[in-house]
């Protein structure tokens, strides 16, 4: 059996010039870009973050004021003490 070419085609075409080339323009401005909000809203979430991780897990200025407020006779009532019940409650039963 033989295969008769269907057309001419030649196995080994000549090269084509490449027509006109796009020259590169340039740019007479200053560059640019542009950001996202969702960018700018994932940047300033990180940015949170590690001001979060850097903060001290204890507050010593804090801590050391509420020890001299307890200490304090005077600053325990019957508000504070049912106040501080409440958050108890709270925090336990939801």
């Amino acid at each position: 059996m033989t295969v008769d070419r269907i057309s001419s085609v030649e196995p080994i075409q000549p090269g084509k010039k490449p027509e006109q080339t796009n020259r590169v323009r340039e740019s007479r401005g200053a560059d640019s870009i542009n950001i996202s909000s969702e960018a700018h809203s994932k940047a300033e979430a990180l940015r949170v973050r590690e001001l979060a991780m850097a903060a001290p897990d204890v507050r010593a200025d804090r801590v050391s004021e509420l020890k001299e407020k307890i200490n304090d006779p005077a600053y325990i009532d019957e508000k504070i003490m049912n106040a501080t019940a409440d958050r108890l409650m709270n925090a336990l039963f939801g």
